[in-house]
Protein backbone atom coordinates (compact mmCIF):
# COMPACT_ATOMS: atom_id res chain seq x y z
CA UNK A 1 0.00 0.00 0.00
CA UNK A 2 1.53 3.26 -0.74
CA UNK A 3 -0.43 6.96 0.09
CA UNK A 4 0.84 10.76 -0.66
CA UNK A 5 -0.59 13.81 1.12
CA UNK A 6 0.90 17.27 -0.06
CA UNK A 7 -0.08 20.25 2.13
CA UNK A 8 0.50 24.02 2.22
CA UNK A 9 0.73 26.51 5.07
CA UNK A 10 -0.26 30.04 5.09
CA UNK A 11 3.07 31.12 4.65
CA UNK A 12 3.31 29.24 1.18
CA UNK A 13 5.60 26.72 2.33
CA UNK A 14 4.93 23.34 1.04
CA UNK A 15 5.45 19.83 2.83
CA UNK A 16 5.29 16.27 1.31
CA UNK A 17 4.28 12.78 3.25
CA UNK A 18 4.89 9.23 1.91
CA UNK A 19 4.41 6.15 3.07
CA UNK A 20 5.50 2.85 0.88
CA UNK A 21 6.82 -0.41 1.19
CA UNK A 22 10.10 0.58 -0.68
CA UNK A 23 13.22 1.73 1.43
CA UNK A 24 13.64 5.68 1.61
CA UNK A 25 11.39 6.89 -1.30
CA UNK A 26 11.71 10.39 -0.68
CA UNK A 27 14.96 10.61 -2.88
CA UNK A 28 13.06 10.76 -5.65
CA UNK A 29 9.03 11.08 -5.04
CA UNK A 30 8.52 14.30 -3.07
CA UNK A 31 9.68 17.48 -4.62
CA UNK A 32 8.58 20.96 -3.24
CA UNK A 33 9.78 24.45 -4.15
CA UNK A 34 8.50 27.31 -2.13
CA UNK A 35 6.06 29.53 -3.64
CA UNK A 36 6.00 27.29 -6.46
CA UNK A 37 4.34 23.91 -5.41
CA UNK A 38 4.78 20.36 -4.31
CA UNK A 39 4.76 16.97 -6.26
CA UNK A 40 4.37 13.33 -5.44
CA UNK A 41 5.41 10.32 -7.75
CA UNK A 42 5.03 6.72 -6.30
CA UNK A 43 3.96 3.10 -7.72
CA UNK A 44 6.08 2.72 -10.82
CA UNK A 45 7.45 5.95 -10.73
CA UNK A 46 8.91 8.11 -13.18
CA UNK A 47 11.70 9.68 -12.14
CA UNK A 48 11.24 12.67 -14.60
CA UNK A 49 7.96 13.67 -13.21
CA UNK A 50 9.26 15.42 -10.47
CA UNK A 51 11.94 17.96 -11.70
CA UNK A 52 9.86 18.44 -15.33
CA UNK A 53 6.36 19.07 -13.46
CA UNK A 54 7.93 21.32 -10.83
CA UNK A 55 9.37 23.70 -13.74
CA UNK A 56 5.96 23.64 -15.04
CA UNK A 57 4.12 24.62 -11.58
CA UNK A 58 6.69 27.33 -11.35
CA UNK A 59 6.08 28.50 -15.40
CA UNK A 60 2.37 28.76 -13.88
CA UNK A 61 1.04 25.73 -14.88
CA UNK A 62 -2.12 24.25 -13.34
CA UNK A 63 -1.64 21.48 -11.12
CA UNK A 64 -4.29 19.00 -12.98
CA UNK A 65 -2.56 20.70 -16.40
CA UNK A 66 0.79 19.61 -14.72
CA UNK A 67 -0.52 16.33 -14.48
CA UNK A 68 -1.94 15.82 -18.10
CA UNK A 69 1.11 16.49 -19.35
CA UNK A 70 3.05 14.30 -17.68
CA UNK A 71 1.46 11.31 -17.82
CA UNK A 72 0.40 11.98 -21.13
CA UNK A 73 3.76 11.85 -23.16
CA UNK A 74 4.33 8.45 -20.77
CA UNK A 75 3.44 4.95 -21.92
CA UNK A 76 3.49 3.55 -18.53
CA UNK A 77 0.87 6.22 -16.86
CA UNK A 78 -1.20 3.47 -16.22
CA UNK A 79 1.09 2.36 -13.54
CA UNK A 80 1.94 5.02 -11.97
CA UNK A 81 0.56 8.02 -9.28
CA UNK A 82 0.85 11.46 -9.40
CA UNK A 83 -0.21 14.03 -7.18
CA UNK A 84 0.29 17.96 -7.23
CA UNK A 85 -0.42 21.21 -5.47
CA UNK A 86 0.34 24.44 -6.56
Amino acid sequence: MTWSILARDDDGRFGVAIASRFFAVGALCAHTRRGVGALATQALMNPLYGPQGMQWLAEGGAPHDVISRLTGADAGRAHRQVHALG
